[in-house]
């Protein structure tokens, strides 16, 4: 067993054998020396690009027609914001009703019962509405091919009949509470009906005597018809609606105020925009510009679907 002197002459040994072996180790470094002149500035982390602005458009018209139609808007919106925007296209009203709840669109082109189903069912916002021919308002219309025999929607029993969308007002909601008054029911009713997922798709149905009639957003089939007049001479329009609130323009219930109101600002200031670029939007899309609208002004609609939702609850028959 080490003294008290032996132990304390073996940490003085160690001690010294430690800093000898670091000072060797230091001084077999080699010595660097740092010149001011050559100093470089540090390396930065690059900027992330801008997020997109998402915006949906509910399948009213084809997805070509969609693009055509929208695509100037769409640049001109990105022109204004300087920020890139990305086209969200979904097969049915109700995906885009998803893509909105969810927060996977910023902004949207919805139809009119998609945003009634929206607001009530999870805070769908109205950011503007179209305006066309100084009016807030469309029709549902009844068409059938030009040669056609039919003169009402009760001439078209047993036959064959185009509906648009499972969610559409005009499309198959409106028709639907019609052929519910003669106390029966779409399929009873027709002898087959099939979904066309636009409306100028269930048009050339018509035109084309794949269907002997459809119901169809009045808007769209005037539109349709100005571009292509052939498309007047092969349809006939036997019956229009009272007047809905018009298709409108939204937003989800998390969008940032800030974001509503620069967005809300540049839909409503294109009629005071006379650049080419403004007018070119508002003239692919064929409307007079954008207007604000009130939720109140589609009253009548959320009542028409709240009988079609009595009857589903009493009869088991689903709109």
């Amino acid at each position: 067993m080490l003294t008290s002197h032996a132990f304390q002459r073996l940490i003085i040994i160690i001690t010294v054998l430690v800093m000898t072996s670091c000072g060797s180790a230091n001084a077999a470094l080699p010595q660097r020396v740092i010149r001011l002149s050559d100093l470089r500035p540090l390396q930065t982390t690059p900027v992330t690009s801008t997020v997109s602005l998402r915006v949906a458009v509910a399948a009213v018209i084809s997805p070509r027609g969609t693009t055509e139609s929208y695509q100037p808007l769409l640049d001109y919106l990105a022109a204004k914001l300087d920020r890139p925007i990305e086209l969200v296209q979904r097969r049915t009203y109700a995906e885009v009703n998803q893509l909105i709840q969810n927060g996977q669109v910023d902004l949207a082109f919805v139809c009119t019962s998609a945003y009634v189903e929206g607001h009530d069912q999870f805070g769908m916002q109205l950011l503007a509405a179209p305006q066309v021919s100084g009016q807030t308002t469309y029709h549902s219309v009844l068409i059938v091919p030009a040669d056609s025999s039919v003169n009402n929607l009760s001439d078209l029993r047993g036959k064959v009949f185009a509906f648009t969308d499972p969610m559409s007002l005009s499309g198959r909601m409106y028709p639907t509470w019609l052929i519910r008054e003669f106390g029966t029911t779409p399929d009873q009713f027709f002898a087959r009906t099939f979904f066309t997922y636009s409306h100028d798709d269930a048009i050339h149905a018509v035109a084309d005597h794949l269907a002997d009639g459809a119901m169809v957003d009045s808007l769209v089939y005037d539109f349709a018809v100005a571009r292509n007049p052939e498309l007047g001479r092969q349809t006939r329009l036997v019956l229009r609606s009272p007047p809905f609130g018009i298709p409108p323009i939204v937003v989800g219930p998390n969008v940032r105020p800030q974001v509503i109101a620069t967005l809300q600002a540049l839909l409503l200031g294109m009629t005071q925009d006379s650049s080419p670029e403004s007018l070119s939007a508002l003239r692919a899309l064929g409307v007079d510009g954008f207007v604000t609208i009130d939720d109140a002004d589609y009253t009548s609609v959320r009542e028409l679907l709240g009988k079609l939702a009595q009857i589903e609850q009493t009869t088991g028959f689903a709109p």
